[in-house]
């Protein structure tokens, strides 16, 4: 819906005031997956000054909210959360209703894939392509925050027929984590894993070789950009276990294929990804 210019204006204060208290963390994420602990400390502090200055504003669009502990407001959330298309159990592609889809659809039938299947929130269009965007800018860890808590228990529902035992984020390079001050996948893994009741473990897959942003690339192009690009911890205790990867976003598959296929050094029987948006 839109927004009135005043409202904007309080909007962008909002999103603002996000990104400076933000630089006073990212010294502490800066080499963690996610945050440590005093990360997590001025995660909570800034939420509160948030709170304190703009006190229940929805993050999408700051309408004002009538219970404190909502993050978005009754049609962004719907927005959110609604899907209303079909998506192929394989590959997270949007498709007909009546498509038959035994070995894929038409968009990965012919595609070798590391992973066997992908959950998604929704289509990387509209608000939640809006959100995702602004995941990666600065001050985006405590959006990330929000969207997570309003979308974690969607996807645990649609990862629990996969009987998943861990949740893995896809990893950013050292750099960029350093860079950005935290990893937005690992935020999401978290949430989700908790509503689960499964382990999220952000150490267990390294991005080794930094690479360039895959949406500048074509699509032959985004699978040479991350050949290679993954290496995974070991870990005994995880052959035999369904495994899920998580990341914000999914275009042509090319970063999940690598991350899972490092990850399948690790002899899991499975491995499913889980994205907010598939493009």
């Amino acid at each position: 819906h839109n927004m009135p210019s005043s409202v904007l204006g309080l909007f962008e204060w909002k999103q603002r005031l996000s990104e400076k208290s933000g630089r006073s963390s990212r010294s502490w994420d800066a080499s963690m997956p996610a945050r440590s602990p005093i990360g997590a400390f001025f995660a909570d502090v800034k939420r509160g000054l948030l709170q304190l200055l703009l006190p229940n504003t929805c993050w999408a669009c700051a309408a004002p909210l009538p219970e404190r502990d909502r993050s978005f407001c009754a049609p962004c959330e719907w927005a959110l959360r609604t899907d209303p298309f079909f998506a192929c159990p394989r590959c997270g592609s949007t498709v007909g209703p009546h498509v038959p889809l035994e070995g894929g659809c038409i968009h990965c039938r012919d595609e070798s894939f590391a992973f066997d299947a992908v959950v998604r929130v929704g289509t990387h269009d509209g608000l939640l392509r809006d959100m995702v965007l602004r995941l990666k800018q600065p001050g985006g860890d405590t959006l990330a925050e929000a969207v997570a808590g309003l979308l974690a228990e969607d996807l645990a529902r649609k990862l629990a027929p996969l009987r998943p035992d861990c949740l893995v984020p896809v990893p950013l390079h050292w750099l960029r984590t350093f860079q950005r001050g935290f990893n937005q996948s690992a935020i999401i893994a978290g949430r989700v894993a908790s509503v689960l009741g499964k382990p999220c473990r952000p150490r267990l897959l390294r991005r080794v070789r930094r690479t360039l942003p895959q949406t500048s690339q074509t699509g032959a192009q985004r699978r040479d950009n991350v050949r290679g690009a993954f290496l995974a911890r070991p870990a005994a205790d995880l052959a035999g276990k369904t495994l899920v990867l998580v990341d914000d976003v999914m275009t042509t598959g090319s970063t999940a294929h690598e991350a899972a296929r490092a990850l399948k050094a690790l002899k899991p029987a499975r491995i499913a990804v889980c994205v907010l948006a598939r493009r």
